[in-house]
C-alpha cells in the first residue's frame, strides 16, 4: 500500500472504492424500484388520480383566471365610455394606466418567470432546465394578466392559462410528495388542463400538452394528461358554460370542387405564419432588446400607451379579440379593406405588447387573426372568382387551423382545435389539407417555430446558471424515465447494447418486444419497434435524452434534431460539456 493512501479500518479496501460501490448498488437498486414502479397497474391507476387531481386544481385556477380578464375587459369599456361622455377625465385614465403599467413591473422584478405567455416556461420546466416557483408564479401570473387586461393589451388568456395549469400540478405533486421526474408528467397534466379550460377544447388540450409540451407519447402519460383535461374542462364548464370560447356554424359543408380554394389558402396561411413568426422576433430581440434602463417598465410603457389610445380610437384591436370575433360573426360580408385593417392593426398591437415581454399570451391573438386571414383570403376569393359568401364561415375556421398551423407548427393540434370549435367532423378533410400544406410551407423557410424559437431563447439565458449546468447533474439522486420505440431501419437496429455509444448519463433499463420484457445487458440485440425505457438524471436530462432518442429513430426521422435553431445552439453548449466532463 503506498504511503497517504487511506484504508477502510475493517476490510483493507479504499474507502473511496467502497463508498462508489455502494453509490452504484444504491443507484441500481432504485432503477429497479423505479421501473417496477412505472410499469405497474397501480401506478397508472396513481396517475389517472393524480391526473384528475390536477385537472380539478387547474380547471379551478384558470376558471377564477377568466372570470377576472372578463371583469378586467368589462371594467376597460366601462371605463373608455365614462371618458368619452366626461373628458375631464382624460388625466385620471392617463394615470392609472401608468400606475397599472408601474404595478406590472414590480411584479415582473418580483418573479421574473411570468412574463411573457409562460409556455416557454413550461417548455424548460419539463425539460428538466427550470424549477420555477409554483406559489409566486401563481400569484404573479394572476395579477399580471388580469392588469394588462385591464390597460387593453393585445394578448391572450391561453399561455398564461397553460403556465397556471402547470403550476398547478407542481403544486400537487409537491403536496402529494412526487419527485422531480413524476413532477413533469404532472406540470404536462397541468399545462393540458390550462389549454382546456382556456378554450373549453379538452381534446386540444391533451393534443397541445403532448404534441408542444412533453413531445414524448406513452401510456401513463396518455391517460394522465386526458384525465386532467377532461377534469378542468368538467369544471369550467360548470361554472362559465359549456360553450367553446370561439364558436363557429358552417351553413354548408365545402364541397370537394371548392378544395382548389383550401389549398391555395394552406399556403396563404403558411406564407403569412412566417410573417407572423418573423416580424414578432425581430420586435422583441431588434427593437425592444435596445431599450435597456429602466426595464421591464419602459418596455412596457409603449404597448400601454398604444392600447390606451386603441381603446378609444379602435377598441376592437384591444384586449385578446373578443370584439373582433363578434364583429366577424354579425350577418353581412365585410368590405375586404376593413378586415385587412382589422388583420394588420391587430397583428401590429399584438406583436409590439409581446415584443415588451408582457405578462400575456398570444394563442387567441393568433386565432382571431387567424380567422382574418381566412375572412380576407374568403372575401378576395369572392370579388375575384365569385366564391360564395355563404362559405365565408368555413374559411374562418380554415384560417384559424392553417394559421395556427404554421406559427406553432402543431398540425395535429390545429386540426383537432377546428373541430372542437365547429363540433363537426364534416370540415376534417378540408382542415387536414389546410393544416398540412402551412405547415410544410413554413418549414420550408427554413423560420423557427414560435414557441420552440422562445424557449431557445429561454434557454440561451439561463445555460450558465445552476440548474442548466450539466456538470451539476450527478449532485441529484432523483431519475427520469422515458420510453422510445426503436424505428424501422435505424441506426441501432441490430446492435447489442454493448456496441451503441450512448450520450453521457443514459442508461437502458428495460427492454420490450412483442410484450415481454427482456432485462438488458450488454449482450442483448435491438430490433425495430423495440420499446425501450432509458433513464437519466432528473436535473438535466434534456441532452441526453434528445440525442438517444436521435439515435433510435427510423430512417425518416433518423436524423432529427430540435426545429428551433436556438435550441439547437443552446443543446451544442451542452454537448461540449458533456463531452468535457466525459475527458475529466
Amino acid at each position: 500500500m503506498q504511503e497517504g493512501t487511506d484504508t477502510d479500518a475493517d476490510t483493507g479496501t479504499e474507502p473511496g472504492k467502497n463508498k462508489g460501490e455502494a453509490r452504484a448498488r444504491g443507484a441500481s437498486a432504485s432503477a429497479r424500484a423505479t421501473v417496477e414502479t412505472r410499469l405497474s397497474r397501480r401506478f397508472q391507476v396513481y396517475m389517472v388520480v393524480e391526473g384528475l387531481l390536477v385537472g380539478l386544481a387547474g380547471g379551478a385556477v384558470v376558471t377564477l383566471y377568466r372570470m377576472a380578464l372578463s371583469g378586467a375587459e368589462g371594467a376597460l369599456r366601462l371605463a373608455t365610455e365614462a371618458v368619452r361622455q366626461t373628458p375631464a377625465l382624460v388625466a385620471i385614465w392617463v394615470l392609472a394606466a401608468l400606475l397599472v403599467c408601474a404595478i406590472v413591473s414590480r411584479l415582473m422584478l418580483w418573479e421574473p418567470n411570468t412574463q411573457g405567455s409562460g409556455i416557454p416556461q413550461v417548455d424548460a420546466e419539463v425539460m428538466g432546465s427550470l424549477d420555477m416557483p409554483w406559489h409566486r408564479v401563481i400569484a404573479g401570473k394572476f395579477v399580471e394578466g388580469t392588469l394588462c387586461c385591464l390597460g387593453g393589451l393585445s394578448l391572450g388568456r391561453e399561455g398564461p392559462s397553460v403556465q397556471l395549469g402547470a403550476m398547478a400540478g407542481k403544486a400537487v405533486s409537491r403536496a402529494i410528495g412526487r419527485g422531480r421526474g413524476e413532477e413533469r408528467l404532472l406540470v404536462t397534466c397541468g399545462a393540458a388542463s390550462g389549454m382546456s379550460a382556456a378554450f373549453n377544447a379538452p381534446l386540444t388540450g391533451v393534443l397541445f400538452a403532448l404534441e408542444e409540451i412533453h413531445r414524448e407519447f406513452s401510456a401513463p402519460l396518455l391517460i394522465s394528461v386526458m384525465a386532467a383535461a377532461v377534469s378542468s374542462d368538467f369544471l369550467v364548464s360548470q361554472v362559465l358554460g359549456v360553450q367553446p370560447v370561439l364558436q363557429f356554424v358552417f351553413a354548408k359543408d365545402l364541397p370537394h370542387g371548392f378544395y382548389p380554394y383550401v389549398i391555395a389558402l394552406g399556403l396563404f396561411c403558411g406564407l403569412a405564419g412566417v410573417a407572423h413568426n418573423r416580424g414578432m422576433f425581430a420586435c422583441s430581440e431588434r427593437l425592444f432588446s435596445r431599450i435597456s434602463r429602466h426595464v421591464p417598465f419602459a418596455r412596457l410603457a409603449i404597448p400601454f400607451a398604444l392600447a390606451s389610445v386603441a381603446a378609444f380610437a379602435w377598441p376592437e384591436l384591444t384586449c385578446g379579440g373578443d370584439e373582433i370575433v363578434r364583429a366577424i360573426m354579425r350577418p353581412g360580408v365585410m368590405p375586404i379593406a376593413t378586415v385587412a385593417a382589422l388583420l394588420v392593426g391587430k397583428y401590429v398591437l399584438t406583436t409590439i405588447s409581446f415584443g415588451s415581454g408582457a405578462p400575456g399570451g398570444t394563442l387567441f391573438p393568433l386565432c382571431v387573426m387567424g380567422a382574418l386571414v381566412g375572412y380576407l383570403f374568403a372575401d378576395g376569393a369572392t370579388l375575384a372568382t365569385g366564391l360564395p359568401t355563404e362559405f365565408i364561415p368555413n374559411f374562418l375556421v380554415l384560417g384559424i387551423a392553417g394559421l395556427f398551423a404554421s406559427v406553432v407548427r402543431a398540425p395535429v393540434t390545429a386540426v383537432v382545435l377546428a373541430f372542437e370549435l365547429t363540433g363537426s367532423l364534416d370540415a376534417l378533410l378540408s382542415v387536414s389539407i389546410v393544416s398540412i400544406i402551412s405547415y410544410v410551407t413554413a418549414n420550408l423557410t427554413q423560420t423557427d417555430p414560435f414557441y420552440e424559437h422562445l424557449v431557445g431563447n429561454l434557454l440561451d439565458s439561463i445555460r450558465k446558471t445552476k440548474v442548466f449546468n450539466a456538470e451539476k447533474s450527478d449532485a441529484s439522486g432523483e431519475k427520469a424515465l422515458h420510453t422510445v420505440t426503436v424505428g424501422a431501419d435505424s441506426a441501432v437496429d441490430g446492435l447489442t447494447l454493448a456496441d451503441i455509444d450512448w450520450p453521457r448519463g443514459v442508461r437502458v433499463v428495460l427492454v420490450t418486444r412483442a410484450g415481454a420484457d427482456i432485462t438488458p445487458t450488454g449482450d442483448t440485440r435491438l430490433m425495430a419497434l423495440d420499446e425501450v425505457i432509458l433513464m437519466t438524471d432528473a436535473a438535466t436530462d434534456d441532452d441526453g435524452f434528445l440525442r438517444a432518442r436521435q439515435m433510435l429513430a427510423g430512417s425518416l426521422d433518423g436524423g432529427w434534431e430540435p426545429r428551433s435553431s436556438r435550441i439547437r445552439a443552446a443543446l451544442s453548449v451542452l454537448a461540449s460539456k458533456s463531452k468535457g466532463g466525459d475527458r475529466s
